[in-house]
């Protein structure tokens, strides 16, 4: 199977299947997918994404971001959630070479995993019940936000950190291409980090909700108020050949 689907406009879009996770299953492919702005979709863009039957998008950029940039284009049976999981905005392109990627970004994550507690919640909700897949979720560029969302999910199904990490800095492969789309824009372009997705960034992050909450498990559970249920229902749908299918 192919994790990395190209596309003309679109920079990181990829699939999450494949992944192994430690009670011996293996994320099932062709059901989820993460990726950059889906406001870029026309003309061979749009028939390659069709081709994959995806029933839902959810869209996690502020409503702002939306009105500037577009959204997936309206196509029947196709679902579309908007849930900003981020509360406070800020300006990545503008911040100054004096910033570390890693220790300035995993605070922002967890600002994001303190917050978006109710966003994030339907989020999860809605990628668990197996009538809404294939699931494509987005931002802006398919790292941040995005890259919450998939870290949560892989660790929910019981994918290694390491592997939650390694997938999180394939987003490395489309920094150049973002970069370039956005001083095309004519925005001011400053910081030298845009873009860049080291592993290390997730480590960090994964190390505070664990710090903070106990572990991932604990986090989705107590903060977000996610049912097992819906863990197990998540399990069920997106894993194969897994001895146990609990949370």
């Amino acid at each position: 199977m192919t994790r990395h689907i190209a596309f003309e406009k679109l920079h990181n879009f990829r699939d999450l299947g494949g992944y192994r996770t430690a009670d011996g299953g293996t994320v099932r492919w062709g059901r989820l997918y993460r990726s950059d702005s889906l406001g870029k979709l026309a003309g061979a863009d749009m028939d390659t994404f069709t081709a994959l039957g995806v029933r839902t998008v959810i869209d996690l950029r502020y409503p702002f971001e939306i009105e500037a940039r577009g959204r997936v284009p309206q196509t029947p049976g196709l679902a579309y959630h908007n849930l900003s999981v981020e509360h406070r905005p800020y300006s990545q392109p503008r911040l100054g070479p004096e910033v570390r990627v890693a220790p300035f970004l995993a605070e922002k994550y967890a600002e994001v995993a303190l917050d978006g507690a109710a966003e994030l919640r339907t989020v999860l909700e809605l990628i668990a019940a197996d009538a809404n897949a294939p699931v494509v979720f987005h931002c802006a560029a398919g790292k941040d936000r995005t890259g919450i969302v998939a870290a949560l999910v892989l660790g929910l199904l019981g994918v290694s950190e390491a592997d939650i990490a390694a997938d999180f800095a394939l987003t490395n492969l489309a920094t150049d291409r973002s970069v370039a789309d956005y001083v095309a824009s004519g925005r001011p372009l400053t910081w030298p980090g845009y873009g860049q997705a080291p592993a290390e960034l997730m480590v960090l992050f994964l190390a505070d909700l664990t710090r903070t909450y106990g572990s991932l498990p604990d986090y989705v559970r107590d903060h977000l108020g996610l049912d097992d249920g819906v863990v197990a229902e998540l399990r069920a749908h997106l894993l194969t050949n897994a001895s146990d299918h609990t949370a």
